[in-house]
């Protein structure tokens, strides 16, 4: 009987991100996945601005950056001709060090999350599934079948079902999949090739029959497309080649395509558990929703997932939290998964459906509003943030109090760059920690360095008021670099109460 204080099920991103967060935080961590070896093909690409901000905790942010492609614009095409163009770097540039859509193919992905964690000294235990577990209350025994067919038994404080849309863990908790599978086939397809869209950016083809997209890949002349099959192709999805799709990324985007490295086909399906955990059973990711790939969402939401989770789950394990912590899991993660399905399924939807109306729409309506749109800077920092998930926010999680300015408990902190001073250097740490932007009181700062929370103090700028800060209040801020506590006043025992009604220690839970 082998014993851990975690068990991750499953090991592409998300079970690897929640399996590094947790061993940084000195948590005992066993991560499995029944797979011989790690993906070989690039499957999600996208790596959004949020979550390159909460990689700078465990200094991962750069390297994906190095090692992958920034996508600077999105190009809107109708009937063979670019209508709009949304320049990310200019939108974001004052939103967030990260004003750009990163391309980083899933397998590059999960070999550089592997080797990290193997820098910690935990390895991924291949080939080796889980067969089912008891929740015995105050432990988990889990079955587990090893490489040579021998079975194992195991216990652990908790489980973390990153096992995907046939999550073994959420069959096992008992939890409902509502949701739904679109009608229409897509198809992937990695490309050599050349032509207008293969210049570093973004091309989305609204047009009368298949939705196609083109995304840049790193290399010259390297690209994903993404596209749906909604005719009688579609009846054998089988054995469809690019030969029989790639006619309208040809036709339509003029895209010449020189050589195919890959190429499949799959169902979209759109999905939320009713539940996100059950007792000591968690789920993470594709195993607690999945939707279409509608602005590349699905991974960073996974990702999302498991850096809320992962601190949790170490204060709780350290005797640092009441159990009850844990319960905010499910409360700050389902509902922005329930919305950001919903909102999806709504671009998708616009972006396939069939149908005279529908086809008037994106090609006669469509390229005549969005350019109009996207001419309100609001309306261009409103589909940033979104995109992005900067907007994501906890107001409404217990874990969350307060305001000070136009900031709220449960936001994410507003970045601020002054004079070479970013703001969110700070959180690099995994730990709690207090912002004022001005003056921090003598009370505060003594009450900080008697509890040993780190206060940060930012000269007040302008630039701090912009960002909707408010002069020398205080800013209490959670391991996972959001904001809990917002308070004018900048008192300290504003910072004693919230703690001490939510049965929280101020000690620091991350290795130095």
């Amino acid at each position: 009987m082998t014993r851990s204080d975690v068990l991750i099920v499953g090991a592409g991103p998300t079970g690897l991100v929640l399996a590094l967060w947790l061993a940084k935080l000195d948590v005992k961590v066993r991560i499995i996945d029944k797979t011989a070896e790690p993906g070989t093909t690039s499957r999600a690409l996208a790596v959004q601005a949020r979550t390159l901000e909460l990689y700078r905790q465990l200094d991962l942010a750069d390297e994906v950056i190095a090692r992958g492609h920034k996508v600077p614009a999105v190009n809107l095409w109708v009937r063979g001709e670019p209508t709009a163009r949304l320049p990310f770097e200019a939108i974001g540039k004052d939103l967030t060090p990260y004003s750009f859509l990163q391309i980083f193919p899933q397998d590059e992905h999960e070999r550089l999350l592997i080797s990290r964690l193997e820098g910690l000294g935990v390895s991924v235990e291949r080939q080796t599934e889980l067969l089912g577990f008891t929740d015995e209350g105050g432990q988990v025994t889990a079955r587990l079948r090893r490489p040579d067919g021998s079975e194992e038994s195991c216990e652990v404080r908790y489980i973390a079902g990153c096992d995907g849309a046939h999550s073994r863990v959420r069959e096992t908790i008992g939890a409902g999949f509502p949701g739904g599978t679109y009608r229409q086939i897509f198809y992937v397809a990695d490309v050599e090739a050349s032509g207008r869209p293969l210049d570093g950016e973004l091309h989305v083809d609204l047009d009368e029959a298949d939705f196609l997209a083109v995304f840049p890949l790193a290399g010259k002349g390297r690209a994903r497309l993404i596209g749906t099959v909604r005719d009688e192709r579609a009846d054998h999805a089988e054995s469809l080649r690019f030969e029989d799709v790639g006619e309208r990324a040809i036709a339509n985007l003029k895209v010449e395509v020189g050589k195919v490295n890959w190429f499949s086909t799959y169902h979209v399906h759109h999905r939320v558990a009713d539940e996100f955990c059950k007792g000591r059973a968690f789920l993470i990711g594709d195993a607690a929703h999945i939707h279409s790939p509608a602005g590349g969402q699905g991974m960073n939401t996974g990702i999302g997932d498991a850096i809320n989770l992962a601190w949790k789950l170490a204060a709780v394990i350290s005797g640092g939290a009441p159990v009850s912590l844990l319960d905010s899991y499910e409360a700050e993660r389902i509902a922005f998964a329930r919305r950001l399905v919903a909102t999806t399924d709504r671009i998708f939807t616009f972006a396939t459906a069939e149908g005279r109306l529908a086809d008037l729409l994106r090609t006669r309506i469509a390229p005549l509003l969005i350019p109009r749109i996207a001419s309100f800077e609001s309306a261009r920092e409103w589909l940033f943030r979104t995109v992005s998930q900067i907007m994501l926010n906890y107001r409404d999680s217990p874990l969350s109090e307060g305001s000070a300015g136009d900031v709220h408990g449960g936001d994410r902190l507003p970045w601020v760059h002054v004079d070479g001073v970013d703001n969110l250097d700070t959180l690099t740490a995994i730990r709690w920690q207090v912002h004022v932007y001005g003056t921090a009181s003598g009370a505060l700062t003594a009450w900080c360095r008697d509890h040993d929370i780190p206060l940060h103090r930012f000269d007040w700028h302008p630039k701090h008021e912009a960002a909707g800060l408010v002069r020398d209040a205080l800013y209490l801020l959670r391991p996972d670099t959001y904001v809990a506590l917002a308070d004018a006043s900048g008192a300290p025992t504003r910072i004693e109460d919230y703690f001490a009604d939510r049965g929280l220690q101020t000690a620091p839970t991350s290795r130095t």
